[in-house]
């Protein structure tokens, strides 16, 4: 891909213009931190409240009408539900069964299962399944 850099002369001229043949994963990454960065948003754990980076999430499980958000640091809780995370986060976050969101940017191999479910390995070495529902897209956005 070409890139073309140009000096402008105030901050009301500064523009990115992206032209693509078709809109993926990295390109809508790239889109998001033009955008104004990494998305963050609150989670709790031991009566505290912290704000953490997308980047820093692994995945997000719904469990018992709980969402709880797990990165290399542990899991924390969050208020919000999956779908609305699901929606806020974007990018390189998506459905990986009914009650999980996976962070694709964590995965670290993935092997396939009999029953035609995905075993992925995530960058903690926590292993994660992904629902045979989920399973083509999911191949689609790792390209395999």
């Amino acid at each position: 891909m070409q890139v073309i850099i140009e000096k402008v002369s105030s901050k009301e001229e500064e523009q990115a213009v992206i032209k693509a043949v078709e809109v993926t994963d990295e390109i809508t990454g790239a889109v998001e931190l033009l955008e104004g960065g990494n998305k963050s948003f609150t989670v709790s754990r031991d009566d505290k409240v912290y704000i953490i980076k997308a980047s820093a999430v692994y995945y997000i499980e719904s469990v018992d009408k709980k969402t709880f958000v797990y990165t290399k640091d542990g899991c924390y809780d969050t208020k919000y539900r999956l779908y609305e995370l699901e929606v806020m986060l974007g990018g390189y976050f998506m459905r990986c069964s009914k009650s999980m969101i996976l962070n694709l940017k964590k995965v670290r191999n993935v092997k396939s299962q009999i029953s035609g479910r995905i075993d992925a390995t995530l960058l903690n070495d926590e292993v994660v399944v992904i629902s045979r529902g989920y399973v083509k897209e999911v191949k689609r956005r790792l390209g395999i």
